[in-house]
């Protein structure tokens, strides 16, 4: 018998049969229990959804294309539940919820968060919805910096840096920031929020200074919100894929099909898509401007 003459190789086929078929069991309870739609005939509402932290843009355009391109899918719903995020990540989102436009209606729906850049994404469709109580609004840029030098001093470690330029280390948390870096990185952040009081005026048909009156940060409430302009209408998910509908030219109830996430990993079941994100915190550069509202902090503009 193999078992009998080869115990510790026949124990190791046995463990790795068991390991694969819980893998496999594992991604079948994952694959079943997801609905998928794709396949259901008549015309077709695609959704987008936008969660966490804007960090990158690449699967929110990805699958805005895919919609885009396919001709069973009449009309897109955006829906949104993120405090913003990197202004480059929603920059990028915004641009392409645009070229979308051109072809297909978009219809962004706010979910419990759609502030700062999670609205400078939403802006660019044709028709916003949001919960009365949804959080939006905080147009604004934020940059935040931590010093440590004090912190240093007490430990007895010292630093050393070389630079090629005076501004090179603009934000080094290794000293206090200097008069000129502050007004450096403030006309950055003044060009940048310019180009979202911009984007809002085109999109929303509104002034710039009208704009501009509420662009301080702020948070509103989607009643709020609709009042000053900034939606068009309050409703939930579904009256968004009722909207969108409509709007696609869609007879009767549409089907809805949800964009085909990234591929399931078992890595990633086990991890956890938080650590990854934690990682990615942790990894990623110091330097960064956002369209983020971060709840409990005070910037001070001036």
């Amino acid at each position: 018998m193999f078992a009998r003459r080869h115990p510790i190789l026949f124990s190791l086929l046995v463990l790795c049969t068991i390991g694969a078929v819980v893998i496999i069991s594992v991604a079948a309870l994952f694959f079943l229990g997801k609905k998928d739609t794709a396949f259901e005939f008549g015309d077709k509402v695609g959704v987008v959804e936008i969660k966490g932290v804007i960090a990158d843009a690449k699967q929110t355009v990805l699958e805005l294309k895919r919609f885009r391109k396919n001709e069973d899918i009449k009309a897109i719903v955006l829906r949104i539940d993120s405090p913003g995020g990197g202004v480059g990540p929603s920059q990028e989102i915004y641009a392409e919820v645009k070229k979308t436009r051109r072809t297909k209606k978009v219809v962004a729906s706010m979910g419990a968060i759609a502030a700062s850049g999670g609205y400078y994404v939403a802006a660019a469709a044709d028709h916003l919805v949001a919960n009365p109580g949804t959080i939006t609004g905080s147009i604004g840029v934020l940059m935040e910096f931590a010093n440590v030098e004090e912190l240093f001093k007490k430990i007895g470690l010292s630093a050393v840096v070389l630079k090629s330029g005076n501004y090179k280390d603009t934000g080094s948390p290794l000293r206090k920031m200097t008069l000129e870096e502050k007004e450096l990185l403030q006309g950055f952040i003044d060009n940048v929020h310019q180009q979202f009081v911009v984007a809002v005026a085109e999109e929303r048909e509104m002034s710039e200074e009208s704009v501009r009156a509420i662009a301080d940060g702020r948070i509103l409430s989607g009643e709020q919100a609709q009042k000053l302009g900034l939606l068009d209408s309050l409703g939930n998910m579904e009256d968004a894929i009722t909207i969108a509908a409509e709007l696609g030219g869609i007879k009767g109830e549409p089907a809805v099909v949800y964009a085909e996430r990234k591929k399931f990993s078992v890595l990633e079941l086990i991890l956890g898509s938080k650590l990854a994100g934690a990682l990615d915190r942790i990894t990623g550069a110091a330097l960064h401007s956002g369209y983020l509202y971060v709840p409990g902090y005070a910037v001070d503009n001036g």
